[in-house]
């Protein structure tokens, strides 16, 4: 059998009729059920697909992979381990590690550590700002020349406030065609702040989080973009609010973009009342009507993308009093699952729909050329096959990524990733890690699983 030859056999793609898909040296050499497809691949490696779905392999635009400095929390090799579990072909690594990637050279790093993994796709996203600090602009041009090619800009997990700044930095990547993704967050509104502001707040005593600190950014933003021309992306939106200005700068023609993470499309802030920290995240969770309001709106297009926000943490920094907990929760391998159940198993969206939510737009947002890309002859063999009728309780402890503060724990979910391929080598097979692609470049590099 040819080493780099694979034949999927019977799987629906994107949910549609069963065909063949054949993957040789890292493309898709044919697809279909007929005999010239048989006859090609006659030296494949055999995959038996009948009840799986096909679809191209995921693209997170945000993802928290924490290294360089805070390898206590995850590291390149288990996040991206955690990603193509989950999933993903390529993942968009968070500017606020430490030191920040804010220059070419920290960018470098990481785009380089990903590569030495080789489980999927590692693009950084360089900071807005020296330090994330929100008083001058980073290194944005270098970074964008660097050999990581930095297209996606975030000081993720705070937010740009100063508008002159923000200005600046919306005309600054225009020459490049970068996008500058925002932590849509008013620091003045939200001061102290725990959780979401509303009833729950009110009877638990914890500091209100109101929604008008996400949206009055987005509303300031999204004229920002207009007056500049300029491509904005709105992080991890959670109100109903939010969408509904969204909408409106999308109807006026405004270039913006925005994400949900699986966790706002269904969990609600009922689970603070178990003062649980596990649920303590940034944004906050919300209402039920603010879940519902960004099912509908990732449903209509007006959402574009799923980022899962992945943010690992020491278990430590978890496992304490409410207040002092740190915000975040893993989303790597859970994200299909939760998606699965609050869009496809709910008639709100198809298996196409999930793709286009999960890769092709995503990958279009990061400027990703080979990701997110049709599942037809001559394309990239980035390629996932999941069981959609699989069941799984989830248990934080047996997932790739260091993090143990899944908010799922204990949740039993539908869907399972089956089989992950990655420039056409199979990362993930029978649910389990195989072995990472090599890149010619670290072809000598040796990994263990």
């Amino acid at each position: 059998m040819a080493e780099n030859t694979y034949l999927i056999r019977g799987a629906a793609i994107l949910g549609g009729d069963a065909e063949d898909l054949l993957i040789r040296d890292g493309v898709i050499a044919a697809r279909g059920n007929g005999a010239a497809t048989h006859e090609a691949a006659a030296d494949a490696t055999v995959i038996e697909a009948a009840g799986l779905v096909a679809l191209p392999g995921m693209v997170d635009i945000h993802t928290h992979l924490r290294e360089p400095g805070r390898e206590d929390a995850e590291t390149v090799e288990t996040g991206t381990r955690a990603a193509a579990l989950g999933g993903y072909t390529a993942v968009h690594a968070m500017a606020n590690s430490n030191p920040v990637a804010d220059t070419a050279g920290v960018v470098e790093q990481v785009h380089s550590l990903g590569r030495d993994s080789g489980w999927v796709d590692v693009r950084p996203v360089g900071a807005v700002t020296v330090g994330l600090a929100g008083e001058q602009l980073a290194e944005l041009g270098a970074m964008a020349d660097s050999r990581a090619r930095v297209r996606v800009f975030s000081d993720d997990g705070i937010c740009v406030h100063d508008p002159v700044l923000m200005r600046r930095a919306l005309e600054y990547v225009k020459a490049f065609d970068g996008v500058v993704a925002q932590h849509a967050q008013e620091p003045r509104l939200t001061a102290g702040a725990q959780m979401n502001e509303g009833a729950v707040s009110a009877v638990l005593g914890l500091g209100g989080w109101p929604a008008v600190a996400e949206e009055s950014i987005i509303a300031r933003d999204v004229l920002l973009a207009q007056h500049v021309g300029s491509r904005l992306h709105v992080c991890h939106v959670s109100t109903a609010g939010s969408v509904e200005i969204i909408r409106w700068a999308k109807s006026r023609g405004i270039d913006v973009t925005a994400e949900v993470t699986p966790h706002h499309l269904l969990l609600t802030d009922e689970l603070v009342r178990s003062y649980d920290p596990v649920f303590k995240v940034n944004p906050p969770l919300r209402t039920e009507t603010d879940v519902l309001a960004l099912r509908e709106a990732l449903a209509d297009g007006t959402i574009d993308v799923i980022g899962t926000d992945h943010a690992p943490h020491p278990s430590e920094h978890k496992e304490c009093e409410w207040a002092q907990a740190a915000m975040g929760m893993t989303g790597l391998e859970t994200a299909l699952s939760v998606v699965q159940e609050t869009m496809i198993e709910t008639g709100l969206m198809g298996w196409a729909d999930f793709a286009r939510v999960t890769s092709t737009v995503p990958a279009r947002i990061g400027r990703l050329e080979d990701q997110g890309r049709p599942l037809e002859t001559g394309e990239p063999a980035n390629i996932i096959l999941v069981d959609p009728a699989a069941r799984w309780t989830v248990d934080p402890d047996k997932m790739a990524t260091m993090g143990r503060n899944s908010p799922f724990k204990g949740r039993e979910l539908p869907g399972a990733v089956i089989a992950t391929f990655f420039k056409g080598h199979p990362t993930v097979l029978g649910g389990k890690l195989n072995v990472p692609y090599r890149h010619p470049e670290t072809a000598g590099a040796v990994s263990g699983n």
